[in-house]
């Protein structure tokens, strides 16, 4: 296993020779490190720490503890540190006192004010992507669209995980769409933030096709120029009902959510 950011790069760019002698292939990591492509190495480990966040692989209130994150990454303790801190700035993490850092957790009354926020921002990308997405951008929603629909019909597990995907290609193509750097900027992270909450609405068949009928109806206004529809029918596709919390309740793990004291 790679101990060293300088190891990684080196087998990533594969300029250095390894041996003369012929040598069997080395086995395939269990986990996947950060390489440092560029910056320091608590900026490419904040960046991965950040996705495995959004993903999902990190869940919240996990801790993180930087000695076994610095053994992982073959550093020492002061850009896992440093990354914590990143991660710290944008609420992705909350350092505790005699607890350390952990996976932020959300209160319920945060989530619902954030998925509110989400829904304005994303309503205003569809209407602006309505009004000024090119030819190319169009078809790429149509197409996006279509594997929407082709993971919805399906029933299994793998089915929800492609969906996911699809969703979330969907939801990007969208924000380029509105051609509002800022915009998309904000929209993006908060989209970030809530990833792991949002992951758990479409565990269903039918939680499935719902989105991706609604994602039809999006998708038909943007098309069709029509700015007040999309934003309409965006705003519609993400509102959290009080029906929608208590679903999202039942099934969210109890450690994604935090008290208010």
């Amino acid at each position: 296993m790679i101990g060293t950011f300088q190891r990684a790069m080196l087998l990533s760019s594969r300029e250095a020779p390894m041996s003369k002698r012929p040598t069997k292939a080395a086995p395939e990591a269990k986990v996947a490190k950060p390489a440092k492509v560029g910056g320091s190495h608590a900026d490419a480990i904040y960046r991965y720490l950040e996705q495995e966040i959004v993903s999902g692989r990190l869940q919240p209130g996990e801790k993180l503890d930087d000695v076994a994150l610095a053994e992982r990454f073959g550093v020492s303790k002061t850009p896992i540190r440093e990354a914590i801190l990143q991660l710290t700035a944008i609420d992705f993490v909350q350092v505790r006192q005699r607890v350390g850092a952990i996976v932020a957790p959300l209160s319920l009354q945060r989530m619902v004010q954030m998925f509110e926020v989400m829904a304005t921002l994303e309503a205003m990308c569809a209407g602006l992507a309505a009004a000024r997405m090119t030819s190319a951008e169009r078809e790429l929603l149509e197409h996006a669209l279509a594997c929407c629909q082709r993971h919805s019909q399906g029933d299994s597990e793998e089915a929800c995980k492609d969906y996911t995907e699809a969703n979330f290609n969907f939801h990007e193509i969208v924000y380029r769409g509105s051609h509002n750097d800022y915009l998309c900027e904000q929209a993006s992270h908060l989209r970030k933030r809530l990833a792991p909450y949002r992951r758990f609405w479409l565990t269903t068949p039918s939680r499935m096709r719902k989105s991706c009928g609604e994602h039809e109806q999006v998708a038909r206004a943007i098309l069709g120029f029509d700015e007040p529809e999309a934003e309409r029918a965006m705003k519609a596709h993400l509102t959290m009902q009080t029906d929608l919390v208590s679903i999202l309740l039942e099934q969210l793990p109890p450690s994604y959510l935090t008290v208010i004291k």
